[in-house]
């Protein structure tokens, strides 16, 4: 018997080894066709269809191609932006199709499309937008469309802007967890959701503060593009006066209530094309591989990426880490064909200790050459922090900034692992202050002052430095600290922010500080990770869950439960709050 296990048991490994090489062999065939030049033909249409999670940047899955909806591809803001800039010029294309529903971006990245698509079509060339409903942010996009078209069942969500903040007090109860939390401020609110159930009245005015700032930027887009006052834009959302397509259409918001084919009629015309002649339609995906953004010069502005949870250690897809941020601006400063430095942030910040590690780094590359900050939809706390060492602080209106405050916490575990996991534990130490990070008992009166004393002292070092980098007092700093956070518009307005603009206003700036203007090659770094790579990593980390997972059995979900929270274990200078704008 114990043969025939061994015997079926080898045979299931071959079986499954040899899965794996062919699955890797079409991937790899895949990579080497998807590299063939790609050829647009003359009167094309760039079709972006906008779907995927818009992020910094993109890394290539060629499962997403293979197995539509199986692989992992997001589309990067900056080599969408490039696409666009290069299809200004490109012969072959006549125009943009712009086909969005709902879309995954923050504001001040739709906000950045939105000026590529206005610099596209100061060419001459039209951009024609059309969707079955159009989402609050898919509309604002939409919106600097020549046209905008909308099927005649369709709906355009224009009844501004909310956000939901989550709260997790009563699930810590229910698990027998005890957060121990020491804060700074009125307004460093990011520990609301594990102590109370509901906002609150400081977090209420800084989140209605915020939210009438960015939708007063879209109106002003909105009605600049459509020719309707933002009064009248503001009244119709107000009171949601589109709730179908018929009004959206009577009151201005869309151009023509048009079915697939109407559409595509539309565009034939644009195109010259007789009536039975397909129209040549080029997909983003596809186009960006016929992109050349390849510029021979000596002069180099090396771009730094900083998208996600500010941590320690590696940098990977939605962490900035801090061993790697800080070698690669190391480097950009040490190398003498980088003329400028431009720092792009889009992180509600993380671990402060993390964060001060690249702050020395961006203050030592400001002594030698500029170094600008450009801010996305999201530099705050931690990403403001990174910020207010450079030389010059550029955001968008619409970006989410400040939360200069920080806050510790530590949670007790005692009794949820005694009730839940039935797992004890004692403590013997040589003097009255016992471990000041353990999650297995409560912290003491005098462990808690400790605390306390700490995250104080890290908010006066936050504060000096951020009056050092603004050229602002401590006291002044303060009076806009305590944790709250602004938009760009009102950062600027209280010194927190010098200008208000795009990427590419952070890149002319460096460039001209420079001194490099009319001759310069932008790099991007830190180098994404390939999809061998990532596939790899992946691939290792699912084996290890898989175990922890075979280990914990029913316990794995409170296992990972658990990774969720730990991030926020110890001193953090992180936004006030997790939300999501809809």
């Amino acid at each position: 018997m114990g043969f025939f296990k061994s015997f079926f048991a080898s045979c299931l490994g071959t079986l499954v080894a040899l899965g794996v090489l062919i699955l890797l062999g079409i991937i790899i065939l895949s990579v080497v066709a998807n590299d063939k030049e790609v050829v647009v033909s003359d009167n094309s249409v760039l079709h972006l269809k906008l779907e995927s999670p818009i992020t910094e940047q993109e890394v290539e899955d060629p499962l997403s191609e293979l197995f539509p909806g199986a692989g992992d591809q997001s589309i990067g803001l900056i080599q969408l932006k490039q696409a666009i800039k290069y299809a200004k010029t490109d012969d072959k294309i006549k125009g943009i199709y712009l086909n969005i529903s709902h879309l995954q971006a923050g504001i001040s990245t739709v906000g950045e499309i939105r000026e590529s698509l206005l610099d596209f079509r100061s060419s001459g060339k039209w951009v024609v937008a059309y969707s079955d409903a159009y989402s609050e942010g898919a509309y604002y996009l939409a919106s600097v469309a020549d046209k905008v078209y909308l099927n005649p069942n369709g709906q355009v969500e224009f009844n501004g802007l909310a956000s939901e903040v989550m709260f997790f007090k009563k699930m810590f109860d229910k698990l027998e967890i005890r957060p121990q939390v020491f804060r700074v401020g009125d307004f460093k609110s990011a520990v609301e959701p594990f102590l109370r159930e509901n906002l609150s009245d400081e977090n209420k005015l800084q989140l209605n503060s915020m939210l009438n700032s960015i939708y007063d930027e879209m109106l002003s887009g909105i009605s600049e593009s459509r020719k309707i006052t933002k009064d009248k834009l503001k009244e119709i959302s107000d009171n949601m006066m589109v709730q179908n397509a018929k009004q959206a259409l009577q009151y201005g918001l869309v151009d023509s209530l048009y079915y697939d084919d109407q559409l595509k009629s539309d565009l034939s015309q644009r195109l010259n094309l007789e009536e039975d002649k397909e129209i040549s339609f080029v997909k983003y995906a596809k186009y960006r591989k016929s992109v050349s953004t390849y510029k021979s010069s000596a002069n180099e502005v090396a771009v730094i990426v900083a998208d996600g949870t500010i941590l320690s250690g590696e940098a990977d897809q939605g962490i900035v880490g801090a061993a790697t941020i800080c070698e690669e601006i190391r480097k950009a400063r040490t190398n003498d064909k980088v003329k400028a430095i431009v720092i792009r942030i889009n992180s509600p910040g993380g671990v402060f200790q993390a964060g001060d590690q690249m702050w020395r780094e961006i203050t030592l590359a400001t002594a030698e050459k500029p170094v600008i900050a450009s801010m996305a939809d999201y530099a705050a706390s931690g990403g403001y922090y990174l910020a207010m060492a450079c030389d010059t602080i550029v955001a968008k209106p619409t970006t989410i900034t400040g939360s200069i405050g920080v806050f510790s916490v530590l949670f007790d575990l005692s009794q949820f692992m005694g009730n839940k996991l039935g797992i004890t534990s004692e403590e013997v130490k040589t003097g009255k202050i016992g471990e000041l990070i353990t999650v297995t008992r409560s912290l003491t009166d005098v462990e808690k002052d400790i605390w306390q004393k700490q995250t104080d002292e890290i908010y006066e070092i936050f504060t000096a430095k951020a009056a050092a980098g603004r050229h602002m007092s401590q006291n002044d700093i303060k009076k806009i600290a305590s944790g709250r956070v602004w938009t760009g518009t009102q950062a600027k307005d209280n010194g927190l922010v010098d200008i208000l603009g795009g990427f590419e206003d952070a890149i002319a700036l460096a460039a001209e500080k420079g001194g490099v203007a009319n001759d310069f090659k932008l790099r991007y770094y830190p180098k994404q990770k390939n999809f061998l790579e990532k596939l790899m990593g992946d691939f290792e980390q699912n084996t290890k869950a898989r175990n922890m997972q075979a280990e914990l059995g029913e316990y794995y979900q409170w296992y990972q439960r658990w990774q969720n929270v730990k991030e926020y274990q110890g001193v953090q200078a992180r936004m006030p709050f997790e939300f999501e704008i809809k």
